[in-house]
C-alpha cells in the first residue's frame, strides 16, 4: 500500500516548484490561482526570492503547501491509500485526498499562517529539539518545569521538539541534559508552535475552519493530534483546529501507517526532511 506523506514549515527553499510551474500548465494554471486568492505574487518570492524572504510566514507556510498540493495534483500516479502531513503539512494532506477543495486549503493556510504570526508576536516563545532521551523522560520534565513548555514534534525515536515561553523552554532544556539528553538545541523559529501560547491563533483560525466545506476524503487520513486515520469530516475539522495547541505525533503516525500496510512512503513537496525521519521510524 502506497501511503502520501507531506512536509510542514521549514522545508522551503529558494527556487522551489519554478521547474513544476514552467514545465505544466496545469500547475501553472493553479500556481496563478493561487497568486489571485493571495493577494500576491508568490510565485515570484518561490521562484527569484532569497533565503531570508521565505522564511517570512505569511509566504512560507503557503509556499510549501501550494508546491506540495500542486505536486500531487499534477502526478499522473497519484492514488494514495492513505496521507498523512507534518503539521501545516496536514492541510496539504487533506487537500490532495480531496477532503478540502484548493482554494478553500489555501485561504486556510493563509489564514493560519498570520494568525501564527500574530500570536507570536503576542506570546513570544521558542522551540528546542531534544536529542536522545526517552519521551517519558522528556514528558515528565515539561510537566515539573514552572512556566509554559510542552512536547510538540514527536519527530522520531531520540528526537523529540518542546514548546513554550522562553524562560521554561531554556530551563527545561538544562533539565533534560542533567538527564541525560545528547544535545538540546534552540532552533531559529519564531513563536511557540503546538503549544498553549498558539490559544489566540486557534480562535482566530476556528472561524476560518467553520465556514469551508470539509468531505469525505478518498482515502484515510492520518492526523497529527490522533495519530490515528479517519475520513469522518466532522472529525477531521476538530482535529485540524486542536492541532494549533497540541503536539504532532509524527512516530506514531508512521508506525501506524506501516501497521495499517503502508509499504512504500512518498514524500511530496519541497526538500527531504520527512524522508530523513522516515528512515530513523522505519529503517527498513
Amino acid at each position: 500500500m502506497k501511503a502520501y506523506i507531506f512536509p510542514g514549515q521549514g522545508s522551503q527553499f529558494p527556487g522551489m516548484a519554478k521547474e513544476l510551474y514552467e514545465n505544466d500548465a496545469q500547475a501553472r494554471e493553479m500556481f496563478e490561482r493561487a497568486n489571485g486568492i493571495l493577494g500576491f505574487r508568490i510565485t515570484d518570492i518561490m521562484f527569484e526570492g532569497t533565503a531570508d524572504q521565505l522564511k517570512q510566514t505569511k509566504v512560507t507556510q503557503p509556499a510549501i503547501f501550494l508546491h506540495s498540493v500542486i505536486l500531487a495534483k499534477c502526478s499522473p500516479n497519484f492514488c494514495p491509500d492513505m496521507v498523512a502531513g507534518h503539521s501545516l503539512g496536514e492541510f496539504s494532506a487533506l487537500v490532495a485526498a480531496d477532503a478540502l477543495d484548493f482554494e478553500d486549503g489555501l485561504r486556510l493556510v493563509s489564514i493560519r499562517a498570520r494568525a501564527m504570526q500574530k500570536a507570536c508576536e503576542a506570546n513570544p516563545g521558542a522551540m528546542a529539539a531534544i536529542l536522545a532521551l526517552p519521551a517519558d523522560k522528556v514528558e515528565a520534565i515539561c510537566a515539573e518545569t514552572a512556566g509554559t513548555v510542552v512536547p510538540a514534534n514527536y519527530n522520531c525515536e531520540g528526537q523529540i521538539v518542546i514548546s513554550g515561553s522562553c524562560d521554561a523552554v531554556a530551563a527545561a532544556s538544562e533539565k533534560m541534559k542533567a538527564a541525560g539528553a545528547k544535545r538540546a538545541l534552540l532552533l531559529p523559529v519564531g513563536g511557540a508552535f503546538h503549544s498553549p501560547l498558539m490559544q489566540p491563533a486557534a480562535e482566530e483560525l476556528a472561524e476560518g475552519i467553520a465556514s469551508v466545506e470539509f468531505r469525505q476524503p478518498v482515502c484515510p487520513v492520518y492526523q497529527n493530534v490522533t495519530a490515528l486515520p479517519t475520513t469522518d469530516p466532522a472529525e477531521i475539522r476538530r482535529n485540524l483546529l486542536a492541532q494549533l495547541t497540541a503536539p504532532v505525533r509524527w512516530t506514531q503516525t508512521v508506525l501506524n501507517m506501516a501497521a495499517d500496510g503502508a509499504d512504500e512512503f512518498v514524500e511530496t513537496g519541497p526538500g527531504k526532511v520527512l524522508q530523513g525521519l522516515l528512515s530513523k521510524i522505519l529503517p527498513a
